[in-house]
C-alpha cells in the first residue's frame, strides 16, 4: 500500500491509525538524545530548503553535529545548496527505503563545502534525496514503508550522535508530512507574505493543534525590504496567535546564487543570515 499509516481527515483512509500513534511515541522515546527540527509550508515555493541548509550551517558554526534529510522525494533539491550533483545522490534516501543501503551510508558529510563549520568543531550531514528520475518515478508508484523512514530518523541520530536531525518535507499535507509534524519537537512554518501562504498556514496550523504539535513557530520568508518587517510580524502573530521568530528578505543576493551555495557561510552580516542566527538562538533554547 502507498504509505501505511494517517493522522486525521486531511490524510487518505488507512487501515490503523493506531499504528500511527504507536509509531510516533516509540520515535519520541527513541530520539531524545537529539531534538527534531522540522520545516514545513502548505505551498511550495516558499524557500523553506533555503532556510533548513542555512540553519543547518548556522547550527554546524555554533560547533553542532546536524543532519538533514530530505524527505520530499517527488522534488528533492537540499542537495544543490551543498554542491552535491546528482551522481553524489546514488546512495540516497530512496535506496535507504528500498533497502538497498544504511542510512548512514546515505548520509554525506557535507561539512568541507561551508564555511567555519570544521573550525567551529560542528558537523553537517545531508541525506539526499534521489534527483534519479527512475527512482522518483518508482517511489511514487511503489510508495515505501513509513516505519522504515522512522526507524531512518532514530538510528540517524544515534550513529551520527546528533545534536540536531532537521527534516525537510513536502508541501502540503500528506502522510509522510502529518508523520513529520507530530514527531517534531521543533517546527517552523514557512510562509511568504501572500494571500494564499495565509490561508494554507491556517490549515498547517490546524493540523498542528489536532496533532498537539507543540509550539509551532513561524518564518516569514521573502518579504520585500520596503516593508516594515516589525509590524508585519506583529500582524502574523495576532492574526495566527503564532510566535514568528524571523522575517527574512526578499534578497537579489540570494537570487544571483541560484541555490549555488549557502549564504550564511559566507555573508554573515547579510540581513538574511541574520534572520538565520535568529532561528538558531529560537532552536538551541529551546
Amino acid at each position: 500500500m502507498y504509505y501505511k499509516y494517517t493522522k486525521n481527515k486531511y490524510a487518505k483512509k488507512l487501515e490503523n491509525t493506531v499504528l500511527l500513534e504507536k509509531l510516533i511515541l516509540s520515535l519520541k522515546a527513541k530520539s531524545t538524545m537529539g531534538k527534531i527540527v522540522v520545516t514545513h509550508s502548505f505551498r511550495g515555493g516558499t524557500g523553506k530548503s533555503s532556510i533548513i541548509s542555512n540553519v543547518a550551517a548556522c547550527l554546524g558554526c555554533r560547533g553542532k553535529r546536524v543532519c538533514i534529510i530530505d524527505t520530499d522525494v517527488q522534488s528533492p533539491g537540499v542537495h544543490v545548496f551543498f554542491g552535491l550533483e546528482p551522481k553524489d545522490t546514488k546512495q540516497s534516501l530512496n535506496e535507504y527505503l528500498w533497502g538497498n543501503c544504511t542510512i548512514e551510508e546515505a548520509a554525506k558529510d557535507v561539512s568541507d563545502s561551508l564555511l567555519g563549520v570544521k573550525e567551529a568543531g560542528g558537523k553537517v550531514f545531508l541525506v539526499p534525496s534521489s534527483i534519479g528520475v527512475n527512482d522518483i518515478t518508482k517511489i511514487l508508484k511503489e510508495g515505501y514503508e513509513v516505519s522504515e523512514l522512522n526507524d531512518g530518523f532514530s538510528r540517524a541520530i544515534r550513529s551520527l550522535d546528533l545534536d540536531y536531525l532537521l527534516i525537510d518535507t513536502h508541501p502540503g499535507i500528506g502522510e509522510v508530512s502529518l508523520l513529520s509534524l507530530a514527531i517534531s519537537d521543533i517546527l517552523l512554518i514557512v510562509m511568504r507574505p501572500d494571500y494564499q501562504d495565509y490561508q494554507g498556514t491556517s490549515v498547517t496550523l490546524e493540523v498542528c493543534k489536532r496533532l498537539e504539535v507543540p509550539n509551532p513557530i513561524l518564518v516569514i520568508n521573502k518579504l520585500l525590504p520596503t516593508y516594515n518587517f516589525k509590524k508585519v510580524a506583529n500582524d502574523i502573530e495576532e492574526i495566527y496567535n503564532c510566535d514568528v521568530v524571523a522575517v527574512l528578505p526578499q534578497s537579489d543576493d540570494l537570487m544571483r546564487m541560484g541555490s549555488k551555495g549557502v549564504i550564511y557561510t559566507i555573508q554573515r552580516d547579510h540581513p538574511f543570515s541574520k534572520g538565520i542566527d535568529k532561528i538558531a538562538d529560537r532552536i538551541i533554547s529551546a
